[in-house]
């Protein structure tokens, strides 16, 4: 078993066992152990619980960005990215919503997947074509995070087989975020205009050369 394989066995038998004991009980030996994997080198792969955070993080976005559509709208684009990613959340659905029901309760845990999330967001912003580098780049990780959060939470209290709410969530998420952004822009283009003196008129203008 290469790596790769062990890190998908040990995530899908670590999901069962936070559905099954809760995440403040699970241990990544214990997951270990319960798929029949060898103690040395899940050691060596997840030296702690929040590596298997970090780990799934980036296997989720590993999954995710494979083979994303570089055609179409921006806005499609990103719908399809984020619905990848439900989707990885979904083949572990029952310990996902486990870990994120714990997650107020331990802090940080909370805080190392909300750094964790917002790095994912800058990867799935470059994968629709949209800078996520500087200033603005920041803003719109956040604003994306802020979308995903939205969708997962819809996702949680979503038991449909094709997740019909967490889709129109994430589309109703989407059209907020784009009226954000375009008022943003239109404050951006309003501060760019120039000012005029006190006491100038707009229509003035200087008198033309002489010939």
């Amino acid at each position: 078993m290469d790596d790769q394989a062990l890190d998908q066995a040990l995530i899908a038998a670590g999901f069962e066992q936070i559905a099954a004991h809760g995440w403040h009980s699970f241990s990544v030996a214990a997951a270990a152990r319960a798929a029949g994997l060898p103690l040395d080198r899940a050691r060596a792969r997840f030296s702690c619980r929040a590596r298997f955070l970090l780990r799934f993080g980036r296997i989720a976005d590993a999954a995710t960005l494979a083979g994303a559509d570089q055609e179409g709208p921006t806005r499609d684009r990103l719908f399809d990215l984020l619905m990848r990613r439900i989707d990885v959340m979904q083949a572990h659905r029952p310990g996902v919503i486990a870990l994120l029901k714990a997650l107020p309760l331990d802090p940080p845990a909370a805080l190392l997947l909300a750094n964790s999330s917002l790095v994912s967001m800058g990867w799935i912003l470059e994968a629709a074509g949209i800078e996520a580098g500087g200033p603005m780049g920041q803003l719109r990780r956040k604003g994306l995070l802020a979308v995903w959060l939205w969708t997962l939470h819809a996702w949680e209290r979503d038991g449909s087989e094709d997740l019909s709410a967490t889709m129109a969530a994430l589309d109703q998420a989407l059209d907020k975020a784009g009226q954000v952004a375009a008022w943003l822009r239109g404050r951006g283009e309003r501060a760019a205009e120039p000012v005029a003196e006190p006491g100038a008129k707009q229509d003035d203008a200087p008198p033309p050369p002489e010939s």
